[in-house]
């Protein structure tokens, strides 16, 4: 607007100064009294200049509402924040859950290794009493039955845990984690930031608020847990812990201002938008 609006003050100087291009001389014929104008001068060039240059550095009015944005002033358009973010809500309980299994995952290898560490040191003792230094009469006789109830135990244990992390493991809940994780970074914080955006296109003005500033706490969060990654593939505690601990923060944002002052926001949107 600004560039237009010097363009074409500048033209109107420029031919104020050249006078009007008339090689036949058909305007002189015509020409009476009134129109037989003396050319503008040097000084009333530039100051037309300089009227145009001041009127090019003024400040241009925030064209943020009327309709100068068309459809992306539209209910469609204007709803697609919250869809969106709803979407991403739902994204954050899954993700959540998918985490938390794939810990447990994690958690049961300990567990496991464990348990076959005991159940091998069951049978080792249960092989040991009839073993090398034993009398033929020891040899002979059955194992004690705390010894065999110890190794049953043990393999027990060692099933159990085995068939359960064997269930977890068919859920594919890593690949999962990461896929989520990776869907709210790319349409989590770039739909967070369209929101303020068509809210100035359609009011012109924002609305600082407890949903604009859980916003930006939920999108600073999902960029701090996305960045604990490389420290928790290396294995850090501290870091899964933070990891859990940040996206509980985010999911207790989310569920507490989020959604109930989203809602309230949407029913506004639909009551002052029209198709599309």
């Amino acid at each position: 607007m600004r560039v237009h609006r010097l363009a074409l003050l500048a033209g109107c100087a420029d031919a104020l100064v050249r006078g009007s291009f008339d090689p036949l001389g058909l305007a002189a014929r015509d020409a009476g009294p009134i129109t037989n104008l003396s050319p503008v001068r040097q000084p009333t060039a530039a100051i037309v200049s300089a009227a145009a240059l001041a009127t090019a550095m003024l400040p241009d009015a925030a064209v943020a509402k009327g309709g100068e944005y068309g459809l992306a002033e539209g209910r469609i358009i204007s709803l697609a924040h919250p869809v969106a973010m709803g979407g991403c809500f739902l994204a954050t309980l899954y993700a959540g859950y998918t985490g938390l299994q794939w810990r447990m995952l994690r958690e049961l290898g300990v567990e496991l290794k464990e348990a076959r560490a005991a159940a091998s040191a069951a049978q080792k003792a249960v092989q040991e009493h009839a073993g090398a230094g034993a009398s033929d009469e020891e040899a002979l006789a059955p194992p004690p039955p705390s010894l065999v109830r110890a190794a049953s135990d043990a393999d027990a244990a060692v099933a159990a845990l085995t068939e359960k992390r064997s269930v977890i493991q068919a859920g594919n809940f890593r690949d999962r984690h990461y896929q989520l994780g990776t869907i709210l970074l790319a349409v989590g914080i770039p739909m967070a930031l369209e929101g303020p955006v068509n809210t100035y296109m359609r009011a012109g003005k924002l609305f600082p608020g407890p949903h604009v500033y859980a916003g930006v706490g939920v999108a600073s969060l999902w960029a701090v847990a996305a960045a604990l990654v490389p420290e928790m593939q290396k294995g850090k505690e501290w870091a899964r812990t933070a990891h859990i601990g940040v996206n509980a923060v985010t999911f207790g944002l989310f569920a507490y201002y989020q959604i109930p002052t989203g809602l309230e926001i949407a029913a506004k949107v639909i009551e002052k938008t029209k198709f599309p």
